[in-house]
Formats: C-alpha cells, structure tokens, sequence
C-alpha cells in the first residue's frame, strides 16, 4: 500500500474511532497482499521501461531483484537496490551465467520475468528482410527460451515465470510481421512450459500489451502504430510502463497460485474492439 493509501486508511480509520492495536493489527493483515517477501527474482531488460518499472515493484514488495541488460546498468541498480548482471539475451551462454549468477548471489530463483525485446523496423511482409525475422526471433523469442531453459533448474518449486508478449502476439500488425511471428511464438512458448513445469507447482504466464510508452515504442518510424492505437485503443492512449509492470507483479505473487498458461492482454480495451470515435470516424467515410 502507497504512502497516500495508508495516510487515507488511517484517516478513515480515526473518523470510526478506531485507533491503536486495531489499526495496527489490520495494516498487518493487509501487508501480505501480494507480497514477495524474500524472493528471488530476475528480470531481464531490467534497466528501462517495463523491466525497471517492475523491479522497482519487486523490491518495494520485499524481493531480492537481479536486473540484466546488454549495457551497464549497475548505477542503475544501485539506485534502486538491485543487483545488476550484464546479459545478451540472444546469447544462451550469456543467460546461463545470468541464472547462475543468481543463484550464487541470492539462491535459488522464485521468479523470471522475461522481458528483453526488440523490434528492428516497419515494413510490409513482401518488402521486409528475411534476416530481420531472425533478428527478432533470437531475442524475443530465444530469449524466452534461454531464460526458462536455464533459470528453472536453479528455480525453487512453486516459482513464477512471467514472459512479456504483445498484443501483437495475438494477433495481426500490420508493417510488424517479424515482430508479430516472434510475439506469437512467445505465448506458445508460454503455454507449453507451463504445461511442462506444473507438476513442480511452477506457473507461467505471459503478458501482452499494446504499444507501452517507452523508448523501444517512441521511435521515428513508431509513430505511425503509437497514432493508430491512441485512435483506436478504448481508454484512447497508450500503456504506461508502470501499468504493466504492475501485471507482472500480480502474476509473479502466490495470491494468485491458480493462473497458468495464460496470455493476459494489458491493451486499454483494444481486443474488445475498436474504440467508438475510431469506429464514428471510418463509419462517416
């Protein structure tokens, strides 16, 4: 619970004539809500946007947080209190060192979030180089891969695995295909390890949003896709990365033990349907 909650919670609290051990037996209570008390967790592209977001939650909530990237980020981590392990997710031996150093420095694993991505360009499919599909795939799509092939046997029974998606993993993009193809891949991915590990009480989910405001999203050549889905999207914006990162949270908590093999859409409505101006707008053409 914020600052802001507890002052209002207290507040109500004092107005019902409720003070002392009453009101601290009850924070007490409602502390454990989706707590990570002294798990161990690793984030991959921890350094900015989705991955930062959600190791500041993690550590808030009471883990240990080891966060990777292809670049330095250990001033990064330091401000936060995490642990920094530079990792190329499109390298296996990179990821495995990653895991291992993990272990070596916390223990086992309770929870991987796989969240390094990438996206290398807009163009049509005819147009649209073949190498550019390899290129997404060996990160978003290997990525994942590595993290679970190597994180699950340091991981704890009953850990969480959360990998980050898209709504392009859903379904079409147009200019995206690399992308969309390595996204798709990613949530089979998801649902057959979480076929795999159940029997260990591991859960693995995935999350996809839609285009979430961060660096990898505000490109030039992006601006086109941010524009359609401000239109578009429902809640008529774009996702935050705090926003998502508080998913992550939710799924990488034992509150919710029976959530597996799922891909959780995080998109402002947009799976429900375009929203009403978009659809006013090319009804009056």
């Amino acid at each position: 619970m914020s600052a802001i909650g507890v002052t209002s919670y207290l507040i109500g609290f004092s107005r019902e004539g409720v003070t002392g051990d009453k009101i601290y037996n009850k924070l007490k209570q409602m502390s454990h809500f989706f707590s990570l008390d002294g798990a161990v967790a690793v984030i991959t592209g921890g350094t900015s946007g989705i991955g930062l977001e959600a190791a500041k939650r993690f550590i808030e909530a009471g883990a240990k947080v080891v966060i990777s990237g292809r670049k330095d980020g250990t001033q990064i981590a330091d401000e936060i209190g995490a642990t920094f392990v530079q990792c190329d997710v499109s390298n296996e031996e990179s990821v495995a060192h990653l895991m291992k150093e993990t272990q070596a420095t916390y223990g086992n694993i309770d929870v991987i979030v796989n969240n390094a991505g990438a996206n290398f360009g807009y163009d049509v499919l005819m147009e649209t180089e073949t190498d550019n599909f390899d290129k997404n795939f060996n990160i978003n799509t290997k990525g994942v891969v590595y993290g679970i092939k190597y994180g699950v046997p340091l991981m704890n029974d009953g850990g969480r695995i959360v990998n980050v998606s898209s709504m392009a993993g859903l379904q079409g993009a147009a200019y995206l295909s690399p992308y969309v193809a390595s996204k798709w891949a990613v949530i089979g991915v998801t649902r057959t390890a979480a076929m795999e590990l159940g029997s260990r009480g591991i859960r693995v989910n995935a999350i996809c949003p839609t285009s979430v405001n961060t660096p990898m999203a505000n490109t030039e050549d992006g601006q086109p896709q941010l524009r359609m889905e401000r239109k578009a999207v429902p809640l008529g914006r774009i996702a935050e990365p705090e926003e998502v990162a508080a998913m992550i949270h939710f799924l990488a908590a034992t509150d919710c033990n029976f959530v597996s093999g799922q891909a959780i859409a995080v998109d402002g409505g947009f799976s429900a349907g375009m929203s009403i101006e978009a659809y006013n707008t090319l009804a009056a053409e």
